[in-house]
């Protein structure tokens, strides 16, 4: 561990700030433009906010911390750099500007990239762009880099990898260009996640994420089939169902087509049973699908009637046995849509309104939890939430689907990525063919919300002023 040379001018020195080696070397770097590609938790933030203090320390000294946008850069950077900089302050910082004046001269500003026209006609003497994969290229190039243009100011851009983006492009170029240099470390070699932890994420994300998040590659995540980690060779098989462990139903609501899913979950691995696909349906019909494919194991053994001339005595024996052998209530758990609860079905109930009261009529086949969240997960989430079930960084594969659903076979092998007109990736879906994603985003949710993707646990203590 490396520290900050306490050479900084004006009236108070500024504190010693410890650094991990690998931020010590993009720190201890001379050159006017610098690069860092590097993965998650590393302490790109913190490292930004003693950039910060270094190039704001003297008078007339302006600094900018810049995030793809301002409510996104506050809730970043701003408490973090107040922290750094207390006893530093000038005046009480602005809460509405996000500036800070320090006592040796310099400003500190916070800002966002997302009104990048707004940001015209200050001369900046540093720069720091949060997350410039996030960002509009715009910014950058038709409004901040002219910015330093007066003061021959630098900038530093630190990111974790979004494709093959801007933020690559500028990567890979800053390897031939004069004044400038580039970083790029792992997760782990930033210091501040343990060991172990990365070892976990390799058992819990898709291969191209891992290496994207942890390892800050540049990886097309976003490019082509979503769910590129599905092989029928690994992921089908036929699937037996297991009376001793609780049922799911995943649902997803749509206009015309009923898409579902139906399976069970053992030991962190998803069984998918069967799919209920419904053309030209509505979330009644659907219930009522539901009701016709569970009955097989919502129902005894069927017993035979007993003669008319046996009397009453063999009948009500019948009867009484048929009540024993009933299986117990089928214990469910319910997935799907969160917009469930504002598309409506019928004139006066909402979807999930409608299935809630379906199980309230069966109580004696079935117990239904609801597991359905206030608000769907982001589309790019869900994907890579199955694409890590399907197979994982480690190559284990937790999730299997019987050959008898067609239509979830023909999501996985065929969903794409909608592009915009010049071929650059959209974070959503393809949905140009009314059949596809229905029945997989079902699935999805199901999976978003029981195998969620997690920040790293188990953090360091990160970087502190000493």
């Amino acid at each position: 561990m490396r520290v900050v040379p306490n050479q900084l001018p004006g009236r108070r020195p500024i504190k010693l700030v410890a650094l991990k080696p690998s931020q010590w070397e993009v720190f201890n770097c001379d050159k006017r433009f610098r690069i860092l590609v590097a993965g998650r938790r590393f302490g790109k933030t913190f490292l930004a906010a003693v950039e910060a203090i270094r190039a704001a320390w003297g008078p007339g000294r302006l600094v900018w911390y810049v995030g793809p946008t301002l409510k996104q850069a506050k809730r970043i950077f701003w408490k973090l750099i107040k922290e750094l900089t207390r006893p530093y302050w000038a005046t009480t910082p602005n809460e509405t500007d996000l500036r800070i004046e320090l006592t040796c001269g310099g400003t500190i500003c916070v800002r966002g990239a997302d009104n990048y026209d707004a940001l015209r006609g200050d001369g900046l003497d540093f720069l720091l762009l949060d997350e410039f994969a996030s960002m509009s290229p715009e910014a950058w190039f038709e409004v901040l880099r002219a910015a330093l243009a007066d003061k021959q100011g630098g900038a530093l851009f630190i990111g974790t990898p979004h494709g093959h983006n801007h933020f690559f492009d500028l990567f890979e170029a800053a390897q031939e260009l004069p004044d400038w240099e580039r970083f790029q470390f792992t997760t782990e070699q930033g210091g501040n996640v343990p060991r172990q932890e990365v070892e976990i994420a390799k058992r819990e994300m898709d291969e191209r994420t891992f290496l994207q998040e942890f390892q800050a590659r540049f990886e097309n995540t976003g490019v082509g089939l979503a769910y590129y980690a599905f092989e029928r060779q690994n992921n089908v098989r036929r699937i037996q169902y297991d009376p001793k462990v609780p049922l799911f139903w995943a649902l997803d609501f749509n206009t015309g087509l009923g898409c579902s899913v139906l399976g069970q979950i053992v030991n962190g691995t998803v069984y998918v049973l069967d799919e209920l696909i419904l053309p030209d349906s509505n979330t009644l019909e659907a219930c009522d699908e539901f009701l016709a494919r569970t009955l097989k194991w919502t129902s005894g053994p069927e017993l035979p009637v007993a003669p008319a001339d046996s009397g009453e005595e063999a009948q009500e024996y019948l009867d009484e046995l048929e009540r024993r052998l009933q299986p117990p209530p089928l214990i469910i758990y319910i997935y799907g849509d969160a917009t469930g609860t504002q598309t409506k079905s019928s004139a006066s109930r909402t979807d999930w309104q409608i299935v809630r009261d379906f199980f309230g009529r069966y109580t004696d086949r079935y117990h239904a939890a609801f597991q359905v969240p206030s608000a769907n997960p982001p589309v790019k989430d869900r994907v890579n939430c199955v694409n890590a079930m399907l197979s994982n960084f480690a190559g284990q594969h937790r999730l299997f689907i019987d050959p008898r659903c067609k239509h979830l076979l023909r999501d996985l092998e065929q969903v794409s990525w909608k592009a915009d007109p010049y071929g650059n990736p959209l974070a959503e879906l393809d949905k140009s063919d009314r059949t596809r994603t229905h029945v997989s985003d079902a699935l999805g949710y199901l999976i978003a919300r029981v195998f969620p993707m997690r920040q790293p646990r188990g953090e360091r203590p990160g970087p502190m002023i000493i």
